[in-house]
């Protein structure tokens, strides 16, 4: 399948979604970018499942590096909590390889108009940098606040925090209670030979007007599509003409437009019982 390639390969590599060459009907925002970048040496630590090797972390941003020491809630295959580490140890490869699973979420906002809100990932992300995703895409942490399954209510604290921190959503405008847990899926996917994803990802829809004032460390550009252009969107990415991550290009290629027809009923879709694997 197309979306368990790590990105989508860009053809024309500088060509921006707002350029004529991608349409003359969707314009993305960019953000401004983060001018500095400062070359680290070589970083490692001991995370809960033994001490790894240390990596190359040269020319990675040095903000994206401070977050690899956040704590992840590991899993097991049906998603039952068994244990602790950090993000970067969570998103080696190497540990992937050997199993290595945590929590993770992905929220689908549409405003009133039914578009939904896209970002294009930071070049500063470590993981999939530059590729097109839904509205946001992180992890709840091994927090009390996180950690609270009822409901699903930890990750949906866990995106009300994200969302204010990659797209400036005030708290107040995107609340945990807002927020509708339709099911989760797992997928695994590499970045490159170092990095990749390996995740129980609970799927989060909301529908609302809300305030955007975009991180430049973490979001390039964002833009608000309809179902038709996004379907164009995934039409360039197979061609290679963009970029979208496995996870989002999975979901809209099994789920979401049929999310996307119901967002008055999408209780008749929740699914809290079934692990999707893709």
């Amino acid at each position: 399948m197309a979306a368990r390639r790590a990105c989508w390969v860009v053809r024309a590599v500088g060509s921006s979604v707002g350029s004529s060459a991608w349409s003359p009907h969707l314009a993305c925002s960019r953000v401004a970018a983060n001018p500095a970048r400062r070359l680290f040496g070589v970083f490692g630590e001991a995370g809960t499942q033994g001490r790894m090797p240390a990596v190359n972390m040269e020319k990675l941003d040095p903000k994206q590096v401070q977050l690899l020491s956040e704590m992840c809630i590991l899993t097991d295959g049906d998603d039952r909590r068994i244990g602790a580490d950090t993000k970067k140890n969570c998103h080696l490869n190497s540990n992937i390889d050997k199993g290595l699973l945590h929590r993770a979420f992905s929220v689908f906002l549409f405003n009133s108009e039914e578009k939904l809100l896209l970002q294009q990932r930071s070049d500063a992300k470590i993981t999939f940098p530059g590729c097109f995703t839904n509205t946001c895409c992180s992890h709840p942490l091994h927090t009390s606040m996180e950690l609270e399954e009822q409901d699903a209510i930890g990750v949906r604290r866990a995106a009300q925090r994200r969302l204010q921190l990659e797209l400036g959503i005030p708290t107040e405008q995107a609340t945990p209670e807002e927020m509708i847990y339709l099911t989760r899926i797992h997928y695994k996917a590499q970045s490159d030979g170092i990095w990749g994803e390996h995740e129980i990802d609970y799927i989060l829809v909301m529908q609302k007007d809300v305030e955007l004032s975009p991180d430049p460390n973490e979001i390039k550009s964002h833009c608000y599509v309809t179902k038709e252009e996004l379907k164009d969107m995934l039409r360039r990415a197979e061609k290679g003409e963009l970029k979208i991550t496995p996870w989002f290009g999975l979901i809209a290629e099994t789920f979401l437009f049929q999310w996307w027809d119901n967002l008055h009923s999408l209780k008749k879709f929740m699914d809290h019982e079934r692990i999707h694997r893709m």
